[in-house]
C-alpha cells in the first residue's frame, strides 16, 4: 500500500466515523457511517437512517453512494465503512456491508475498487460480491 492510499484510507475511515455519529438508528441501536471518494477528489458521507417500517430504512453505504451520484457523475475510487458502536466488540466477520448494499455498490464500483472496513480490513468489490448481478447498459 502506498503512502497516498494509506492517507486516503485514514481520511475515508475518519469521514465514515464522523458520518456514523449522525446515525438515526433508534430501533437497532446499530449505527453505521460510510464515505465515498470520487475520482475528482470529492468525498460524500452517508449514515444509516431507520424507520419504524423497517423496509423503508436506508443503509449508510447507499446514502453515501446516492448522494455522490446526485452531486457528480465522477467515478467512485474508494469507499469506507464504520460499523457499530466503538465499544461494541463485534466479531470481525460481522463488520461488512449487507447484501443489498453490496449489490448497489457493484453498480457504482469497479471489481477492483477498494473498500475499507473500519475494524476489519480492506476488500475489493469483487471480494465482497464475486458474482454480482449486472445488466449490460
Amino acid at each position: 500500500m502506498t503512502s497516498e492510499s494509506k492517507l486516503s484510507e485514514e481520511i475515508l475511515i475518519d469521514a465514515a466515523r464522523a458520518a456514523k455519529k449522525n446515525s438515526y438508528s433508534p430501533y437497532s441501536n446499530f449505527p453505521v457511517g460510510a464515505a465515498v471518494l470520487l475520482e475528482d477528489g470529492q468525498i460524500f458521507k452517508g449514515t444509516n437512517i431507520e424507520n419504524a417500517s423497517y423496509g423503508l430504512t436506508c443503509c449508510a453505504e447507499r446514502v453515501a453512494l446516492f448522494s455522490a451520484r446526485t452531486a457528480s457523475a465522477s467515478k467512485v475510487v474508494a469507499l469506507a465503512i464504520s460499523i457499530g458502536h466503538e465499544d461494541a466488540n463485534l466479531p470481525t466477520d460481522s463488520l461488512v456491508p449487507c447484501g443489498a448494499c453490496r449489490q448497489v455498490m457493484s453498480e457504482f464500483l469497479d471489481p477492483d475498487t477498494l473498500i475499507y472496513v473500519d475494524g476489519n480490513r480492506m476488500f475489493t468489490m469483487d471480494e465482497l460480491l464475486p458474482h454480482s448481478f449486472r445488466l449490460k447498459v
